[in-house]
């Protein structure tokens, strides 16, 4: 498989009138096409910046950052970013929702709104397509948030705790639902997370970064087998993997 990111060197340096504050140093990390990689490490250690980075956001101060080999310079339509929180509009329906995407860069055109339909009827969201934000579940709004990114057919998806905001219970199942999706859709996902155990549960690689300023502590490849989130749960090897991490993210 190609590289679909890949992060060389990488640093970043806050400034300001008064001081300066290094959040990244020497970050290195390549993404293959089609894995899904979670990045964990302690509370403000700068995992969301890493994304921000990726997502053209912000400029590093050091090294490189290229999407399928082209160095990344500003935002394009060829990274989809997911958030903590759906921010699906209340007075839009569930397709102009998910179309909002496409409106702002200009490719609403009816091939990309039908395409958008058809993900919401393959993900089951077919008969809320005028339905309001409000007439649905935490989880099924998740979902048409990951359609909304997917509509303008990224090449990388940047999910930043997708599922903080969800109950434990609506979490699990949610998480199953974006793994699904992701698989189906063939798509490359960096995930950043506080919570090690969805970690375990979704990724291909965990990269657990140290405290500020971050660097790569360690790079776990998980040989988990198992179809779903979920299954990978009940996995005798789930806990193993899971003391690793968090032994590694508190060191």
């Amino acid at each position: 498989m190609d590289d679909i990111l890949t992060i060389e060197n990488v640093g970043l340096t806050y400034q300001s009138a008064a001081h300066e504050t290094e959040a990244l140093r020497d970050i290195s990390l390549r993404v293959k096409e089609g894995e899904f990689v979670a990045i964990v490490g302690p509370s403000g250690c700068g995992k969301t910046t890493v994304l921000s980075l990726a997502a053209g956001l912000l400029k590093p101060t050091a090294g490189s950052i290229r999407l399928g080999g082209k160095e990344i310079t500003g935002t394009s339509g060829e990274v989809g970013y997911m958030l903590q929180s759906d921010n699906l509009f209340a007075w839009r329906t569930i397709l102009q929702n998910v179309t909002l995407g496409l409106e702002v860069q200009k490719k609403n055109t009816p091939e990309n709104i039908e395409y958008a339909k058809q993900l919401l009827q393959k993900y089951g969201l077919g008969d809320f397509i005028k339905a309001h934000p409000r007439q649905l579940s935490g989880g099924m709004r998740q979902r048409a948030a990951l359609i909304r990114t997917l509509a303008f057919r990224p090449k990388l998806l940047l999910l930043d705790e997708p599922f903080s905001a969800l109950d434990f219970q609506t979490r699990l199942s949610v998480c199953d639902d974006v793994y699904a999706i992701i698989r189906e859709e063939k798509k490359t996902a960096l995930l950043v997370t506080h919570d090690i155990s969805e970690a375990v549960s979704l990724a291909d690689r965990i990269v657990v970064l140290s405290a500020r300023p971050a660097t790569v502590k360690r790079i776990y490849t998980l040989d988990i087998d198992r179809p779903t989130p979920l299954k990978r749960r009940e996995d005798p090897a789930f806990s193993g993997w899971f003391d690793k991490v968090w032994k590694e993210v508190g060191a």
